[in-house]
């Protein structure tokens, strides 16, 4: 398991330039460490993040021209992609401030837990700009329309616990309980089959953009790539445990990793 965290507390860990190339370093070094069955994202001090650095992301890039702005965006948007997509289980875990472009790797984790503290919102309105960086098509595909275009429009606050009625997050707890919660969720992520766990949220994000016919054919598709990929077996081995040996129940918990791991 991973901790991740933006630090940058000074500025609520606004994302700048210089942060934005070092996570590609980072989704590297851990995408191939076996330590590393967990990834979670975070920021230091009192914030998630503040979004992008309005100083460096934005004044500072654009007074170097249209392709110091392409790579600006390249690195940003970039690395958000890659966490989408990355090797294993992402969490985010919102301690604070999540404003404006933070908005794009939250929704780029897998799962959300957030302080009932923390605050949320789209402060571009506020400043001139329209939701960037992907951030009104987040909006739009996690909140309902109505609620997607209120805070678009008004750049009002929530907390918390709102997130998590709207669906932005999946759970919110008190800010002391926070990081013991996201450890036990990651904890139960840890029993499961690491190559399924990659095909079951790569194929869940991949079958909301097809039909139905679609998604039937990529889904037996890729149900027969990970019995090549699972150089574990499990498939098989979830099976003989629970009709030979009888030794686990797949709807109250995994099967036994070690098993056929030894």
């Amino acid at each position: 398991m991973a901790w991740v965290t933006l630090n940058r507390p000074e500025k609520r860990n606004a994302m700048n330039p210089t942060l934005n190339r070092r996570m590609h370093g980072v989704l590297d070094e851990l995408e191939d460490d076996e330590r590393c069955g967990v990834l979670v994202l975070t920021g230091a001090g009192t914030s998630f993040s503040a979004g992008m650095d309005l100083k460096e992301y934005f004044r500072e890039t654009e007074a170097k021209g249209h392709i110091a702005i392409r790579r600006a965006q390249r690195d940003a948007y970039g690395w958000w992609r890659r966490l989408r997509w990355f090797e294993k289980p992402t969490i985010a875990m919102v301690n604070g401030w999540c404003f404006g472009g933070a908005f794009a790797p939250l929704f780029s984790c897998d799962l959300a837990i957030a302080a009932e503290e923390a605050q949320f919102g789209l402060s571009e309105i506020n400043w001139g700009i329209l939701p960037g960086g992907n951030v009104t098509k987040v909006v739009a595909e996690l909140l309902s329309r109505r609620e997607a275009m209120y805070y678009t429009l008004t750049g009002d606050t929530f907390d918390g616990r709102q997130a998590a009625e709207m669906k932005l997050v999946n759970r919110a707890v008190p800010l002391s309980e926070l990081r013991e919660t996201v450890r036990q969720l990651a904890d139960k992520l840890l029993e499961k089959n690491p190559a399924t766990l990659k095909a079951a949220k790569d194929a869940l994000k991949r079958v909301t953009e097809m039909t139905v016919d679609a998604s039937e054919d990529y889904l037996v598709v890729r149900q027969e790539s990970l019995n090549y990929l699972d150089s574990s077996d499990g498939r098989k081995e979830g099976i003989r445990q629970f009709i030979d040996e009888k030794s686990y129940k797949p709807g109250l918990g995994a099967y036994d990793r070690s098993k056929s791991e030894s």
